[in-house]
């Protein structure tokens, strides 16, 4: 276990024991995103409806024992159904904000223990991030968060810096820095070459090589490496697995990633499974993608999602 011992001298768990303690006891490695789509419900919707929404689906995991080993919620999709500025004074609110908050509340009841991850994607000058670094970690009370390595050092620094502090009401946090990403553009950037000494590298095999600077000694400094671009997963996954280093994987399912072949990699590669969380977000919770399809029984279509994930995962 990668325990270090306090200044009471009892032992404080890292964010690596969080991850491989979360997968020992829900038997998976799947990553649940919470990324509510206004889009894919009933016209009758509202926001205040968004926590029931996942209370039902959360009830049936818990009652069918089907578990993620990580739960994902991505802020912006929370942030843009606030109305914090309308004309009218009479409709402003911050209800986005505040399903946020009851559905985090509600994994910690329905799934003790599970880590959340804080998907907010932020970076900016050392000042700025370690505002942004307090507010995810520290306000939000979540297990990690996601981060830019755009602007360097000490833009990701006061993000690690936070969440090794020791905490009383969770010690070890993560942080996961994107290093190749799921997204169509990910290329425009992340593969372009870049000559180092007398080599030319891809951008995102540079990025990789200050992950591993910025995580050494420090156990939960993690990388973003998406399941849609096997080459390169496979690329970053040979170093990292000599590192230790926690990985999460989105791009499965809705983004055309499979979770078939990013296992195949793992395995093949050796790596510790139990520090990997490999995410799906709509295809778990809206696969029905409108709300012309929306069904009634939406709650066994998700956990069924949930759970075929997890098959084709085969962390067990």
């Amino acid at each position: 276990m990668d325990r270090c011992t306090g200044t009471g001298g009892e032992l404080k768990t890292t964010y690596l024991d969080r991850l491989r303690m979360s997968a020992r006891e829900s038997g998976s490695i799947a990553c649940m995103g919470l990324d509510p789509d206004m889009k894919a419900m009933p016209e009758s919707f509202r926001v205040d409806d968004i926590p029931n929404f996942f209370c039902d689906i959360f009830s049936l995991m818990k009652k069918r024992g089907v578990k993620p080993a990580a739960f994902k919620p991505n802020e912006s999709c929370y942030l843009v159904l606030d109305n914090p500025r309308d004309k009218d004074k009479s409709k402003r609110h911050m209800k986005g904000t505040q399903a946020l908050v009851e559905i985090m509340d509600l994994i910690e009841e329905y799934f003790p223990g599970s880590p959340i991850i804080l998907d907010n994607k932020r970076g900016d000058i050392a000042s700025t991030s370690k505002n942004y670094a307090v507010s995810g970690l520290t306000r939000w009370d979540v297990d990690a968060v996601t981060v830019h390595p755009y602007m360097g050092s000490d833009s990701v620094g006061p993000f690690i810096d936070e969440a090794m502090l020791e905490r009383e009401s969770r010690n070890g946090r993560g942080v996961y820095i994107l290093n190749r990403t799921s997204n169509k553009g990910a290329s425009d950037f992340q593969n372009l070459e870049v000559k180092v000494g007398e080599c030319l590298l891809p951008l995102y095999m540079i990025v990789q090589k200050k992950i591993i600077d910025w995580g050494r000694d420090k156990h939960g400094v993690g990388a973003v490496v998406g399941a849609t671009s096997l080459p390169e997963l496979k690329t970053l996954v040979a170093l990292y697995q000599q590192y230790h280093v926690p990985l999460l994987i989105p791009g499965v399912g809705s983004q055309g990633g499979s979770a078939k072949e990013v296992m195949q990699i793992l395995r093949e590669e050796g790596y510790d499974l139990s520090i990997v969380r490999i995410n799906s977000s709509s295809g778990i919770t809206h696969p029905w993608k409108t709300r012309d399809k929306f069904p009634n029984n939406y709650s066994e279509v998700c956990v069924n999602a949930l759970a075929k994930l997890n098959e084709e995962i085969a962390y067990k």
